[in-house]
């Protein structure tokens, strides 16, 4: 059994982790195939863009602690840095529906992504001080997401955080009742796959390489990918669709 499902659909790509037995902790294997399936992601021009899941009843539990436990970190796969990068580099719309517990390395691809649909039930954590062992997606991701302080409590402590609390400090966009976050997203992703995607691509390479410079420095990069989308073939077939009223035709270049 595949531990983790790709399907294409509409120029949507569903990625689903699927090790529902074991709650979908990461192991190895798990970690190589999500990895070329986010690779497939950045690099296919027929798809426009993502969603992540997870069959079972969790999200994830987080690294597979049975197999580290066996093995330490030498097994050959992708390690979780290498997966949060290339999520970093896929500049596409990306959407994550998530369900029951999302732990550790989990809650790092989760919020690496664009959008993140949580349902009601969610529960994030970071349970590192509890074994021994520190993390990557702790100290890098939600303590870029949410103010030092407020992460440090959760990754000392190890306690839960609802999707109530993740919505207060802006992690999730939308919290859904359980059952609902996969069809939530879907309905998310019919909906903004209607508009240009080289478009969203710019803007969100846009945002995410001028966040951290000066603003002055940040206009100036921002310009530079505002023009290029300007110079699209979406642009336009977006202008023309406008001036003729009717709908347009994305080619995605």
């Amino acid at each position: 059994m595949s531990e983790v499902i790709y399907e294409i659909d509409n120029r949507i790509a569903t990625i689903t982790l699927n090790r529902p037995e074991k709650l979908n902790a990461i192991n190895a294997e798990m970690s190589r195939q999500l990895y070329a399936a986010l690779k497939d992601v950045r690099d296919n021009d027929d798809v426009w863009m993502m969603i992540l899941t997870a069959n079972g009843r969790a999200f994830s539990a987080g690294r597979d602690l049975v197999e580290r436990a066996d093995h330490g970190n030498t097994l050959p796969a992708p390690r979780n840095a290498e997966i949060y990068t290339l999520q970093t580099q896929i500049m596409k719309p990306t959407i994550t529906a998530i369900n029951g517990i999302c732990m550790a390395a989990a809650s790092g691809f989760a919020f690496s992504t664009d959008i993140r649909i949580a349902a009601e039930s969610v529960e994030f954590a970071w349970p590192h001080a509890k074994r021994g062992i520190s993390s990557v997606s702790g100290p890098t991701i939600l303590g870029r997401h949410v103010p030092e302080n407020i992460a440090l409590e959760y990754m000392y402590t190890g306690k839960r955080m609802t999707a109530r609390e993740a919505e207060r400090w802006g992690l999730v966009n939308h919290v859904v009742p359980d059952g609902t976050q996969l069809e939530f997203a879907r309905a998310f992703a019919d909906d903004i796959i209607t508009r240009a995607p080289m478009s969203m691509r710019l803007m969100k390479e846009s945002l995410m390489r001028t966040r951290n410079l000066h603003l002055a420095d940040a206009f100036t990069l921002g310009t530079y990918y505002s023009n290029r989308a300007s110079a699209t073939a979406d642009a336009q077939e977006g202008l023309n669709a406008f001036k003729e009223k009717r709908e347009p035709v994305w080619q995605g270049r």
